[in-house]
């Protein structure tokens, strides 16, 4: 199955599956809401969250197509971001205030990687209090802004790849390649609390996911354009 990129014409008759690259500040349910309006009320969804803060890839499936979210959705993923040492906040990234900051000017490139290399592989990560998780049918993040936490349980993962790209204290770049259902804020976390001083994530963006990357998506003003006409000719 071909999804939809910006180098292909787009038909939603039969379903499509739509390459698009999520801009900052929208949910991906704000995705889904506009594709659904421009085609008026047809069924679509998407195949893996992105977060309001990160960019990138988001795989976004219609009509009949919806039924292919598996197909999509426990492929490999590809992120790059940055992140910040030095400071901790209760949502591992700049959403929330920072509660506790530390001296991170020891912190060597050598030593970045060494603790980025010693998450590469399978491991049980506990998901995030700010996260869409469920707890009792509640996400996780409506129970977090009400300043309480609850005991969330452990899901395995697998960071295939953790590549530092640049440092620049206390800021760092990097590059992970990881599986279906990984918190990169809480991978950022956990790099923080080996190297002893903390860290959150400063941005994030998904590249790929399995052999679709975002070289390939279109962004919102080319779906708006491109639906428009669609919806027109109908």
């Amino acid at each position: 199955m071909t999804p939809r990129t910006a180098h292909t014409p787009l038909s939603v008759d039969e379903g499509q599956v739509l390459l698009i690259d999520k801009p900052l500040n929208w949910t991906s349910f704000d995705v889904v809401r506009r594709v659904r309006f421009t085609l008026n009320g047809k069924k679509v969804g998407h195949a893996g969250t992105l977060d309001p803060k990160a960019t990138g890839l988001l795989i976004v499936c219609t009509g009949k197509k919806t039924k292919s979210f598996d197909e999509y959705a426990g492929l490999e993923k590809e992120y790059t971001g940055t992140f910040r040492l030095g400071i901790q906040t209760p949502s591992f990234d700049l959403e929330t205030a920072v509660t506790d900051s530390r001296d991170s000017a020891s912190v060597s490139l050598e030593q970045l990687a060494g603790a980025a290399q010693q998450f590469v592989g399978k491991q049980l990560q506990v998901p995030p209090m700010y996260s869409a998780a469920k707890h009792k049918g509640k996400p996780l993040y409506a129970i977090a802004r009400k300043g309480k936490t609850v005991e969330r349980q452990a899901k395995e993962i697998e960071i295939a790849e953790f590549e530092i790209l640049s440092f620049t204290p206390p800021d760092v770049g990097f590059r992970v390649v990881c599986s279906k259902g990984t918190y990169i804020r809480s991978l950022v976390h956990d790099v923080g609390t080996r190297l002893e001083c903390g860290a959150v994530l400063t941005a994030l963006r998904r590249t790929r996911i399995g052999p679709y990357s975002v070289h390939d998506a279109i962004t919102m003003e080319q779906l708006d354009h491109a639906l428009s006409g669609t919806k027109s000719d109908r």
